[in-house]
């Protein structure tokens, strides 16, 4: 969820997809404060059940994969920056492995295994496979969409294959992104990544961007920064939420 452009010497950056991702981040955020005040009793929404949330989350996550094939595409432009590449697969991997460690601490054996973070250091690797061959990223993403929907297999329960999908039931963890279906969405991103540059609709949709205004420079901000920001929200908003419970004396 980092700066996922990560453009080389030369190449311009492209201010709509900084604030696309800002988008997400926003919804996110907006997304996470509200599970907050159902965890303290401030609100009645049921995540787990309720039709409007998990299509909230299905909506949030899906921007942010489709992005990460299409950051994923424009950042190969003139090759793979294998340094470059490196360090923030690193960066992302660290930052889920700490977030495994948090949500164990926090929530026992509900903690985060293979969740957003730990499925776009997987699908940032597998993804330079398809890169170049966009058809056959369409192909596959739609394939991989319709299996991870439609096709359930009790050998995928097993918690050594659980990052696959394709289980009968969701595991019990407070978020989790298996490859089925999701890589689908990242080819989706990619595909969609070679049409866009193709015809130059980004560069047109970036000449007309007010990137003057506020709104998109705070958008443009949250998405170039937008690793940091999904480690520090929840924190945040969960300890100020903790702290006025405690004074509230509830």
């Amino acid at each position: 969820m980092n700066s996922l452009q990560g453009n080389r010497a030369g190449q311009r950056r492209l201010v709509i997809v900084d604030v696309m991702r800002g988008v997400a981040i926003a919804l996110m955020v907006i997304y996470h404060f509200c599970f907050d005040l159902a965890y303290f009793g401030y609100a009645g929404f049921d995540f787990y059940q309720d039709a409007f949330w998990l299509n909230f989350r299905t909506l949030i996550l899906s921007l942010f994969l489709f992005l990460v094939g299409v950051s994923l595409v424009l950042s190969t432009q003139r090759g793979v920056n294998v340094r470059r590449f490196v360090a923030r697969l690193l960066r992302i991997v660290g930052a889920a492995l700490l977030v495994s460690v948090a949500t164990w601490w926090m929530f026992d054996n509900r903690f985060v295994f293979f969740g957003v973070l730990h499925f776009i250091a997987l699908a940032s690797v597998l993804g330079l496979l398809f890169v170049r061959k966009p058809v056959i990223a369409l192909v596959l993403g739609i394939a991989l969409l319709v299996i991870g929907n439609t096709v359930q297999y009790p050998g995928f329960d097993q918690p050594g294959l659980r990052w696959i999908g394709l289980m009968t039931h969701k595991p019990a963890t407070e978020d989790y992104v298996p490859l089925f279906p999701w890589f689908g969405v990242v080819l989706a991103g990619i595909f969609a990544g070679h049409v866009l540059l193709r015809e130059r609709r980004l560069e047109r949709l970036d000449s007309i961007m007010p990137s003057g205004t506020a709104p998109v420079r705070l958008l443009a901000f949250s998405g170039r920064h937008s690793l940091l920001i999904y480690l520090l929200h929840q924190p945040v908003l969960f300890g100020a939420l903790d702290l006025y419970t405690s004074l509230a004396g509830r």
